[in-house]
């Protein structure tokens, strides 16, 4: 699966689907006018994999890690450089000198007093360099952290692609339960027009209130009320959907609910000590410990060879009146730095000790963060069935108190206490459904194992 921001041998499977896709995100509104893009939980997430801009933002902050490996490298590398450099002097050494060089000395060169005394000379100089280290023990420990940081700075973006996913998870399943709302709101509306119809059918007859018709046309009204009310928490939720896809346009979603497994806990516990935020700061505390090391390479000298090419004409750049080359080997060792290795040492010891101990509490926190979702788990679903039981009961006693009102044995009143208790249990079943679902969804982010429920990833993947 491409990751933003990472390199890849080839195209994805799916890409040009997956742009397609997109593509409809970004224009359907504009084209097909108040139609809106209908995704299923896969689509979307995949939508946001590809689309999403703190996801993208992530992969090029990534991708620039990626380039640190190649900076990095670059100290191990030779310099070749060019140079064109213009000198006019009367500087009796720099003036022979010149000469020499540009292979124009002549007998009278050596009188005394052209020595000492040489007229104005001017020289334009032209030298190709080279310099290649060939022991520089800090530039090689350099380029094994940099490598280790893009390890690193790839896993937290992985890391990145779950938490993304999570969110959609979240996002999608607002909208499926505000849409129930909608559905539940309507239903309220008509019960309560059916209420009214009885209320103002007993009234003509005479054997009902006035006042029960104004409560049941009160209780319409206040139905409306929640109606629009949910409606507007739908558009809300399309559109937080949308922004999470990378679409300014509102999203829809499918009918079907997303259908997401059920691990054993102790498979997630497992599951979780692989999780990327962990392998990433694993992978920053070895270079933490390398860092001791970098430390450590301020004690060994820099070993390089190099040489010039060099061109000289007293009349043009780039002339080669004189021609010269040289080649050299260099040891540079700095014998005292005023005690800097010394504290870079410390330092990095206790970035070490920090590093570690980082790690240690983010393991911790990981196996809590587990549990408690497996208990959030449990918890939803417990609730979810009692939920389910309330809105049997709730039935069956708005229809047994419907049928005392309609036999003249109760008050409407007890009707429409009996029906917002309906109304309630089947508000209640669809925010415990969402709940129970959303548990699931967040059970496999805090294991980290998300992606694979959602079938975008497979567990071998993980393990890489």
């Amino acid at each position: 699966m491409k990751q933003p921001g990472m390199k890849t041998d080839g195209p994805r499977p799916g890409a040009t689907t997956l742009g397609l896709l997109t593509l409809a995100l970004l224009l359907g509104n504009a084209v097909l006018g108040t139609a809106q893009t209908r995704l299923t939980l896969t689509e979307a997430v995949q939508a946001a994999l590809q689309s999403n801009h703190e996801l993208k933002a992530q992969g090029s902050a990534h991708a620039a890690r990626q380039a640190d490996v190649g900076i990095a490298r670059s100290y191990l590398l030779p310099r070749v450089s060019l140079e064109e450099r213009y000198l006019r002097t009367v500087n009796p050494t720099y003036a022979f000198m010149t000469k020499l060089n540009q292979e124009r000395i002549e007998l009278p060169d050596f009188s005394p007093d052209t020595l000492n005394r040489p007229a104005a000379i001017s020289d334009f100089q032209t030298a190709l360099s080279f310099e290649q280290p060939l022991f520089v023990r800090k530039a090689a420990i350099g380029l094994e952290m940099s490598k280790r940081e893009a390890d690193a700075s790839r896993e937290s973006l992985l890391r990145k692609n779950e938490e993304i996913a999570f969110k959609v998870v979240q996002s999608y399943l607002r909208v499926g339960t505000a849409a129930e709302y909608v559905r539940v709101a309507e239903r309220a509306i008509a019960d309560a027009r059916e209420h009214q119809r009885l209320a103002e059918l007993r009234h003509a007859e005479g054997l009902g209130l006035y006042s029960d018709t104004l409560r049941a046309g009160t209780a319409v009204a206040e139905a409306r009320q929640r109606l629009v009310s949910a409606e507007k928490n739908l558009a809300v939720a399309k559109r937080a959907l949308g922004l999470m896809t990378g679409s300014a346009a509102a999203v829809d979603v499918t009918a079907e609910a997303p259908a997401l497994p059920v691990r054993e806990i102790d498979d997630l516990r497992r599951e979780s000590l692989l999780r990327r935020d962990i392998k990433s700061l694993e992978l920053r505390r070895e270079n933490a410990v390398s860092n001791t090391k970098l430390a450590d390479a301020g004690f060994f000298p820099l070993l390089g060879v190099g040489g010039t090419y060099q061109l000289n004409d007293h009349n043009r750049p780039l002339g080669g009146e004189g021609d010269s080359w040289q080649v050299m080997a260099f040891l540079r060792w700095e014998i005292f730095d005023g005690t800097k290795r010394k504290h870079e040492k410390t330092k990095a010891m206790h970035q070490v000790a920090e590093v570690e101990e980082h790690l240690a509490g983010m393991k911790k926190l990981v196996s809590f963060q587990v549990d408690e979702a497996w208990l959030t788990l449990e918890e939803a679903r417990k609730n979810r069935e009692l939920a389910r039981a309330a809105l049997q009961t709730a039935a069956e006693g708005r229809r047994l108190v419907k049928l005392r009102y309609e036999g003249s044995l109760a008050p409407l009143v007890d009707l429409l206490d009996a029906q917002l208790s309906f109304d309630h249990a089947r508000a209640t079943l669809v925010a415990r459904e969402n709940e129970y679902t959303l548990a699931l969804a967040n059970l496999g982010y805090a294991s980290g194992t998300i992606l694979a429920d959602l079938q975008l990833e497979e567990p071998k993947e993980r393990a890489q």
